[in-house]
Parts: C-alpha cells; sequence; structure tokens
C-alpha cells in the first residue's frame, strides 16, 4: 500500500499515555445483543434500506427520517483470549500512528465525495488510539474486544497491539489487512450517520437473541460492504499495490464467526454468529471493492 507522503487526518487523538489501570466494566467491542425479550419485532428493519437508499439515490438525507445513534459496532467478536499489553510510552509520532491518520485521511476525502455525491454532508469521525482500556461514550472497554466504534460520541477506538495481534495470532499481516480494519469501523460510522446503526438498536430491543444475532451479522457484513466501497475508490487512486486487496479477503477469512469459533473451542454454534461467516465477510468485502456502488451494500434484506 502506498501511503506514504499522502495527507494524514487531523482526527486522530493520541491517548495512549493516559490509558490503561483502573478501567473496569464491560466492553463495546461489538454490538451488544440483549439476552431474552420478545421475539419477532424485526421485520421492519427491511423498511431501512429502502429508506436509506432512496435518499442515496434522490438526494436527501436518511437520518432526518431514520434517526440518530445509539449502540456500538466492532470488527470481531473475540473467542480467542486476551488482546496484548501494549506499552503506554509509544512515541507520538510513530510510524504506525502516521499510518493509521493517512488511512483515515483516505476514508474522509472518499466517503465526502461519496455523500456530496448524493447531495449529502459527510461528518468526519474522530480516531482515539488507546493503549490497554479506555473510556468511551459506550462505556470502558479493553484492548481484548479488539478495536470498535461508538456512535454516541461517534469514535473509532483502536489499541495498536491489535494490528500484531492480527498478524501475528490471526494470521493476517499486511498493510492492506490493517487498513481494512480502519475501514471496517469506519463503515459504522457511516451506519451512524444515515441513521441505520440506530433504527437497527432500537429495534432488537424487541428481538429474542437468535433475531437479534441474524441481524447483527446483516450490520457487521454491511460494514465490510462499505469497507470495500472505499477500497474501491483507493484502489482508482494507485495507491493499492498487487497483493493487497487479497490481503483484506485474508483478514475477512481469518475474523469470521466460524473460524474464530473453530479456533478457540474446536466447534461453531450458528446462532451466535453475530458478525458473520469467513466466506460471509470476504463475499461483501469483495463485492463492495468489485462495484464501488452503495447500493450493492444491501444486506438487509435477501440472502447473505
Amino acid at each position: 500500500m502506498l501511503w506514504k507522503g499522502r495527507r494524514q487526518s487531523d482526527n486522530v487523538e493520541d491517548d495512549r499515555s493516559d490509558s490503561g489501570g483502573g478501567l473496569g466494566g464491560g466492553s463495546p467491542g461489538q454490538f451488544r445483543i440483549p439476552i431474552g425479550g420478545r421475539a419477532g419485532g424485526g421485520g421492519s428493519i427491511f423498511l431501512v434500506i429502502l429508506v436509506v437508499l432512496a435518499g442515496w439515490y434522490f438526494g436527501f438525507d436518511p437520518s432526518t427520517i431514520l434517526g440518530g445513534g445509539d449502540g456500538g459496532g466492532g470488527l470481531i467478536t473475540d473467542n480467542s483470549g486476551g488482546g496484548q499489553d501494549s506499552g503506554a510510552g509509544t512515541p507520538a509520532n510513530d510510524e504506525m500512528k502516521q499510518f493509521v491518520a493517512t488511512v483515515l485521511a483516505e476514508t474522509e476525502d472518499t466517503w465526502t465525495g461519496i455523500f456530496k455525491s448524493q447531495g449529502l454532508t459527510y461528518e468526519d469521525p474522530k480516531l482515539v488510539l488507546f493503549s490497554g482500556q479506555v473510556r468511551s461514550a459506550c462505556g470502558f472497554a479493553s484492548a481484548a474486544a479488539g478495536p470498535f466504534y461508538c456512535p454516541g460520541d461517534r469514535k473509532v477506538y483502536l489499541d495498536m497491539t491489535f494490528f500484531q495481534q492480527l498478524d501475528q495470532q490471526f494470521g493476517a499481516s499486511g498493510e492492506f489487512a490493517r487498513a481494512y480494519v480502519i475501514a471496517h469501523e469506519i463503515g459504522h460510522h457511516v451506519q451512524n450517520l444515515t441513521g441505520i446503526m440506530s433504527k437497527f438498536n432500537q429495534m432488537r430491543q424487541s428481538m429474542g437473541e437468535v433475531e437479534a444475532n441474524q441481524m447483527s451479522v446483516r450490520i457487521e457484513l454491511q460494514a465490510d460492504c462499505f469497507a470495500g466501497v472505499w477500497a474501491h475508490y483507493t484502489d482508482q487512486k494507485g495507491i493499492l499495490e498487487q497483493g493487497d486487496i487479497e490481503s483484506a479477503l485474508n483478514a475477512a477469512k481469518q475474523i469470521g464467526d466460524d473460524t474464530l469459533q473453530k479456533k478457540a473451542q474446536g466447534y461453531v454454534v450458528p446462532e451466535s454468529f453475530n458478525h458473520g461467516t469467513s466466506q460471509q465477510r470476504q463475499t461483501w468485502l469483495a463485492r463492495g471493492y468489485k462495484s464501488g456502488k452503495l447500493s450493492d451494500c444491501n444486506t438487509l434484506s435477501g440472502p447473505i
């Protein structure tokens, strides 16, 4: 990935020196699916995508209909154990931070252009670098949760030791695999801006656990597809090198629910999937990359 020398985003908050120690509580590193509740109530989610896609193509802001965000989304459900300690003394201007800031800038440029083409305004999110543990508007989180997006403060949270974990534990190496991680979380930000995430969070309260998990999978696969859309336009800029897309697709494969569960416990429980299988994640990432069209990222209705 030819990222060096390109614009770096000013929307990176480096809290690594302030992170770690004394923070308790749960993690919003993935969608928090409530246990129990009434079954049903999920049918109207299929109306959401119709409103959103109409907004994209007919020039109105779907968030005015669907409302704001509340909840959180992450790249994985980590069934493999804890994360790694990251060390708060990392230099403030290290190369990896520059990489993250550059990828974030590329997402800003791409999504600003996409939104503008539809008569909408893209609002840049913040990306918070933390070490070990962090407090967000969604609650406390540890590095073990993996990267996550909190719609409550419109921030992506990242402990960069996850990149080491991605390489060493998940077998997903390469700079563009790391870029995919960031782009996936930005995909959740896009869902937040368009009202998709908040509508899902409202409706999942009346869903049973299995149904809520199934809808969570659809939300996560759409974020993968949005990451693919970003990759499509990034490739058009001449930034990608040979093997980059394959690197991202391999990352999507390695963090599929079925692959993670097999590694962690030797068997899979499909009813508990809430991010999608390896094949699904690869399929939707590739689909977004191939077409570059948001209309091809309709995971909220039909087969996935």
